[in-house]
């Protein structure tokens, strides 16, 4: 079993208007997470530093950032950020270009958990559905033309508020959505913004949104999750 998650941190700033990166480091301990995939995970303008300090996450200790070569001070690609747990060996990494109207971007790592092979990808889609549903077709071109065939996941914060159409549509050819509910605005939970979604050999055993007291201040959306079997 694995427990992933996807988390749009909002650069660490909270709905209380404070940057507060320590906060969502504490509630991506509630979730406990083995993988999580990070949307706004870097600062909006100059160096893009990490919204998560590289020397916290050093002593936080329990999840590492997979490299995207995005400069010293960063962790991700566009904003897009992977963490992992130590036991899951890193076996290649890559941003992935895709088209866009605004800086958007996605991310992929295969990684090795326990004997199985396992790929993960990271993504922010536009807020437009015609680029969008672009972006989804250049993900799952990306996904289709690597070498070796793993089981998948896909995740991330979407921007699709309809719950089978616009670029789900996309992705529903190979993949099946995990079940977490609304996870947007953290205040009030009305959209489904974020998902999960998982390709074959890849069994869902449980899914859900990470809605506590403190999840609700640390960013305006709300952290998703999914356990899975191979």
């Amino acid at each position: 079993m694995i427990r992933v998650a996807s988390y749009n941190i909002r650069k660490a700033i909270g709905t209380d208007r404070l940057r507060r990166p320590e906060r969502i480091l504490s509630v991506i301990d509630e979730v406990q997470p083995d993988i999580i995939a990070l949307q706004e995970a870097d600062r909006r303008f100059g160096a893009r530093k990490s919204a998560l300090p590289l020397e916290l996450l050093d002593d936080h200790g329990e999840l590492r950032p997979v490299s995207f070569s995005s400069g010293p001070d960063g962790i991700g690609w566009h904003g897009n950020a992977i963490l992992v747990r130590s036991h899951i060996k890193v076996l290649d990494c890559l941003p992935l270009e895709i088209p866009s109207l605004e800086p958007r971007g996605a991310v992929m790592l295969e990684c090795r958990v326990g004997k199985r092979q396992l790929r993960v990808v990271g993504m922010h889609l536009d807020l437009s559905g015609l680029w969008r549903r672009k972006q989804a077709r250049a993900i799952l071109d990306a996904v289709s033309q690597r070498r070796e065939k793993m089981p998948t996941i896909l995740m991330g914060d979407l921007n699709e508020w309809a719950l089978r159409r616009g670029c789900l549509v996309e992705f529903l050819h190979d993949y099946r959505i995990a079940f977490t509910g609304p996870s947007f605005h953290s205040q009030r939970p009305v959209a489904r913004l974020d998902r999960i979604m998982v390709g074959e050999n890849l069994r869902i055993l449980g899914s859900g949104t990470h809605n506590t007291a403190k999840a609700k201040r640390a960013s305006d959306h709300l952290p998703v999750w999914a356990e899975l079997a191979f």
